[in-house]
């Protein structure tokens, strides 16, 4: 057993943090991308040492996991690409203009500067893509923060094993020392988020963790932002027309979906809702039989799932489909309707609804009755629902972080355009995501200098742009020096 932090080794890791913030954000942007970059290359070498731990601490399969590392190491290269290349800092000049109206406009260049030293709570779910190695971690660095990370207690092994390899990458290729730490024990996460020297957080975990944290944060003598990830229902719509053109490939894919990675995914589809009659019962129910059964992370999350589902299947209205390795439930968006707070309340693990609606205006009012989500998903024919589809996707649009046509919402791309986030309660920062390259902007703050001489200014602001970044100058993106 991994024994807590120590008060002594915490106030050192907080240390340590607080003294690697100003040379962290010193560090010239392409020489900060080289230590991600290391730490990439570091992970990837010790691939096979940590991914029998991971096995052991997790019970996920070696194919899942390696996969993993590899997403894991590949996010941190795109951040260290995308820090290099210049636009995570949002260069943006207004020269002076002394006949501008209605008064003269001063010389303006605005940066995003590291906030300090960020707290990251990892995720159990993801060992390696939401934990010490994960995004938040990537993206906070990216940005120029030390990170100090609360292990998760479900690995507690690979998260020391996993912050040993990366420390040493970091340290070996110059990074300053305490840029990573790591410290273990719920009382001292609750401990390092109340210190001063502390100046984010990002979160994964349920939805009364993550409530009881952000609490914290807001709550302190200088509150600071809390970015939670706390739940999510991913709930899936289907047309007619989709189900007459597809309906197999439609249950297949659902199936296949919700009990991906035993449907511990916080993008599992939670909800299927169906037209009346739509004759893909039998095949639903084929498919979910088939599923074998599979260990679940650890003791305390099938815990939770098999109080979830008991809970579940006493509702009024909510009938049993299919209980082998996976379970499938079924009701009515009537008797949803009826009973929204307790089916509209996340079951983490291998467990969906299908909900049969007898009405474009059922499946309007089912749609209205959902919270904030990560995503939400439209099955539908473009020529013969666009109709439906123009009214039901801009109701999505308020729901959900990332809305989905024809797709699955299982599956997380990494990339510029993603967004990982959604309304409360998937989030308590809805305006922010924990994938993809902008989700270091939650770990920077924007300052402008006014008027300021060029040889003071931080180089990315100086006239002759020496690192050659993209900067929007008087309102046009360009590499090239400020007009004189």
């Amino acid at each position: 057993m991994t024994p807590d932090t120590t008060p002594a080794e915490l106030e050192q890791a907080l240390s340590d943090a607080a003294a690697a913030a100003g040379p962290l954000a010193a560090s010239e942007p392409a020489v900060r991308a080289d230590w991600i970059r290391a730490t990439a290359d570091a992970l990837d070498a010790a691939v096979d040492d940590l991914v029998p731990i991971a096995m052991r601490e997790t019970s996920l399969p070696e194919a899942r996991l390696r996969g993993e590392v590899a997403r894991s190491s590949g996010q941190l290269r795109m951040f260290a690409d995308a820090l290099a290349e210049g636009s995570l800092l949002e260069v943006t000049i207004d020269t002076a203009d002394p006949d501008a109206k209605p008064v003269p406009r001063p010389d303006l260049r605005r940066v995003l500067v590291p906030l300090g030293p960020v707290l990251v709570f990892a995720a159990s779910n993801f060992p390696f893509a939401f934990s010490v190695c994960g995004g938040d971690t990537a993206s906070a660095l990216a940005a120029g923060c030390p990170v100090i990370v609360k292990a998760h207690p479900g690995h507690p092994e690979l998260s020391v094993r996993t912050a040993e390899v990366m420390i040493e990458a970091l340290r070996v290729a110059g990074a300053p020392a305490g840029t990573l730490g790591l410290v273990q024990g719920y009382d001292v996460g609750v401990t390092a988020l109340k210190d001063p020297r502390i100046t984010a957080a990002g979160f994964t975990g349920s939805v009364p963790a993550g409530k009881a944290l952000h609490e914290i944060a807001v709550t302190r003598p200088e509150p600071i932002p809390f970015y939670g990830e706390l739940g999510s229902l991913n709930p899936v719509f289907v047309t007619q027309a989709a189900v007459d053109a597809r309906g197999n490939e439609i249950a297949t894919g659902y199936v296949g979906s919700f009990t991906l990675g035993v449907g511990q995914f916080c993008t599992k589809p939670g909800l299927l809702f169906l037209p009346a009659g739509h004759g893909l019962q039998d095949q639903l129910i084929e498919a979910t039989d088939g599923v074998a059964q599979a260990p679940m992370l650890n003791d305390r999350i099938a815990s939770g799932f098999s109080s979830g589902l008991d809970r579940l299947r006493k509702v009024d209205g909510i009938r049993v489909l299919s209980d082998g390795g996976a379970t499938l439930l079924g009701t009515t968006v009537a008797e949803l309707l009826e009973r929204r707070e307790a089916i509209l309340e996340e079951c983490f693990g291998p467990v969906s609804i299908v909900v049969e609606y007898s009405s474009v205006e059922e499946l309007t009012a089912a749609v209205e009755a959902f919270e904030g989500n990560l995503t939400a998903t439209l099955h539908a024919e473009e020529d013969a629902d666009a109709d439906l589809a123009r009214a039901l996707l801009p109701k999505l649009t308020e729901r959900a972080g990332r809305v989905l046509w024809n797709g699955w919402s299982t599956g997380v791309a990494v990339s510029w355009a993603q967004h990982h986030g959604g309304p409360f309660p998937s989030t308590v920062g809805s305006i922010h995501t924990s994938v993809g390259v902008t989700a270091a902007r939650r770990f920077q703050r924007p300052v402008t200098y006014q008027n300021t001489p060029d040889t003071v200014l931080p180089a990315v602001l100086q006239n002759t742009n020496p690192a050659g970044i993209p900067r929007r100058i008087n309102g046009t993106i360009t590499t090239a020096e400020v007009p004189r």
